[in-house]
């Protein structure tokens, strides 16, 4: 990390009785990283977080809470969600039957290739799995300007882990325990994390098979993930990158519909 701003300290010169004045006392305190950076609409709702996470500190709680009415009613949903996956799960192993007893070999074979594309059906290999979690409240008092905001995963941190392992080689990922695909989105919903329609709250877990040794040093050259570690170092974010020689990932069971937005 880098030092504090500052010019440096001259040269100790003699005082009138000839003898060097006492040395300068050195900070205990480690220096501050650079701070993350946002976009305006992510300030915006940070801001608001910020106020709400401020009154359950005073109040003796912990840093995230839990997004109100609007995370509760989210997972409400979550449950009509899951009902619907799982019949769109089975419409569509009676698809790929019915499409494997009317299309010939080559076909069937395409359509394979296609599925496995597109993130459809089940894929092994090695894979790294990337955790990230919040920093402890404590560091709100023992290092001075931290603010509530700082000790959190944010999405941009998030995004920068998936991009750096996508450059790096991965084949195919998931976030929580949810396939990631070419249209898949997540936000933030105050301090919690939404896929497809379903909350989920920290440690983030992102899981990418493919070359690990080319990933692992995709991550180490990405800035988004340096400018995380230095946090990690200051305040005590949480990282942990785990190699592992074989795992599995789901297929993907969302709603593969895209919708495009239009200015009227």
């Amino acid at each position: 990390m880098n030092s504090k701003d500052g010019d440096p300290a001259p040269e100790d010169d003699p005082g009138a009785d000839g003898t060097a004045p006492e040395p300068l006392a050195t900070p205990s305190s480690p220096a501050r990283p650079p701070r993350r950076t946002f976009a305006v609409g992510a300030v915006m709702v940070l801001c608001g977080v910020l106020l709400s996470t401020t009154a359950r500190l005073a109040g003796g709680g912990s840093i995230r809470d839990d997004s109100g009415d609007v995370a509760g009613a989210l997972r409400d949903r979550g449950q009509d969600i899951d009902e619907l996956a799982r019949e769109a799960e089975a419409k569509r192993a009676e698809i790929e039957e019915l499409t494997a007893r009317s299309t010939s070999e080559s076909t069937a074979r395409s359509t394979e290739r296609l599925t496995e594309a597109v993130g459809l059906s089940a894929v092994s290999g090695p894979a790294l799995r990337v955790t990230l979690s919040d920093a402890p409240s404590s560091a709100l008092t023992t290092l001075d300007g931290v603010r509530p905001d700082d000790l959190v995963v944010h999405q941009q941190d998030m995004e920068s882990y998936i991009n750096a392992l996508w450059s790096g080689g991965a084949e195919a990922m998931m976030l929580q325990d949810q396939r990631v695909v070419a249209g898949s989105a997540f936000r933030c919903a105050g301090n919690t994390l939404i896929l497809e329609g379903r909350v989920y709250s920290p440690p983030f877990v992102i899981t990418a098979i493919g070359p690990t040794a080319a990933m692992t040093a995709a991550l180490d050259d990405s800035p988004g993930v340096r400018v995380y570690r230095d946090w990690v170092d200051y305040v005590g974010l949480g990282e942990s990158v785990e190699t592992m020689s074989e795992t599995t990932l789901p297929a993907f069971t969302g709603n593969l519909t895209l919708e495009i937005a239009s200015a009227r």
